[in-house]
């Protein structure tokens, strides 16, 4: 069975997206979503500069989609895992083995429908489709990245890239977490972050004003790491939730991490566990949603301003 549906669909890397028209395979088990609204993770940007070197145009990007089944409001978990291996019977499947994401190995929500496997789809709670899109990737990821952490009341927390739409809601998750959260933010954006961090470093203070935290969120990668190594204390941990840029990660003073005993970890997402209770804090606005709404056709002038980091919180797609 197929679908033709209007979709946003990247034919080369680094180039803009198309709108067009599109035939979309429906699968045995699929539920087909009316998407009404799918955020702009980081992921989809480095995947649009070709960072991701196993993918290959034409793609449908978007696994953060939330939208209507026979008029119902529902959310879409964007990891479809298989169920069976040993990560995901013991509750992490966010690490399956067989994975396959939204927008990489089937299309993604940069659809106005998109066939999406049945036990993906959860009930929303109400139908403010923009908030969840442009939260609950990210309330999730701080949640995970946060546990993982070791993050408890009374500690000093760095999040990098504390503008962009991880970093605007982790702060909000730290801290009820019983943080207190150092923000690294760009000039620009330092001003709106202060409503919710506790102390705000622009990125031209960042490498004289903030030391021995108890540990980092780093979500910018490459640019940010080795700063982010001489900040945090001895036995801190550093946990890598994105490399925005691509590029290697380049430990320019390995002795920090050795004669400091730094644990240093990556955050695969999240769980299907982490998403509910994520949609739950976001629905009971124990965290505020920022975002900016872009119509779907608008996607490029989004990808463009997310660019030039114009954006402050997610960069959410309209349909």
């Amino acid at each position: 069975m197929e679908i033709q549906t209007q979709v946003a669909i990247l034919r080369e890397f680094g180039r803009d997206f198309t709108i067009e028209k599109a035939k979309l395979n429906v699968k045995e088990g699929d539920t087909i979503v009316r998407v009404k609204a799918s955020g702009i993770c980081g992921r989809d940007l480095v995947i649009w500069k070709g960072g991701f070197k196993n993918l290959r145009p034409p793609l449908i990007l978007g696994h953060e989609n939330y939208g209507e089944v026979e008029g119902e409001p529902v959310g879409v978990m964007g990891n479809v895992s298989c169920g069976t291996c040993h990560y995901c019977e013991t509750g992490m499947s966010n690490l399956c083995e067989k994975a396959v994401l939204l927008g990489e190995g089937r299309p993604g929500g940069y659809a106005d429908d998109v066939p999406i496997p049945t036990p993906n789809v959860f009930q929303l709670p109400d139908r403010e489709y923009g908030k969840y899109a442009g939260a609950v990737c990210p309330v999730a990821t701080a949640i995970h990245a946060g546990k993982l952490a070791g993050v408890k009341t009374g500690d000093r927390v760095l999040v990098t890239g504390a503008g962009g739409g991880v970093g605007i809601h982790a702060i909000q998750v730290l801290k009820r977490m019983g943080a207190k959260v150092i923000a690294q933010t760009g000039e620009n954006k330092s001003e709106f972050v202060k409503r919710w961090a506790d102390e705000v470093v622009t990125d031209s203070e960042f490498s004289k004003a903030v030391d021995s935290v108890d540990s980092v969120i780093e979500l910018v990668g490459a640019p940010t790491i080795n700063e982010s190594m001489r900040t945090v204390r001895r036995r801190g941990t550093i946990v890598v939730v994105g490399n925005v840029t691509g590029e290697p990660l380049n430990i320019v003073r390995p002795a920090l991490l050795v004669m400091r005993e730094i644990t240093l970890l990556g955050s695969a997402s999240y769980t299907p566990t982490e998403v509910l209770e994520a949609v739950k804090m976001v629905h009971e606005e124990d965290v505020k949603a920022v975002f900016k709404e872009y119509p779907l056709e608008e996607v490029n002038k989004a990808y463009k301003e997310l660019q030039e980091r114009k954006v402050v919180g997610r960069a959410v797609l309209i349909h």
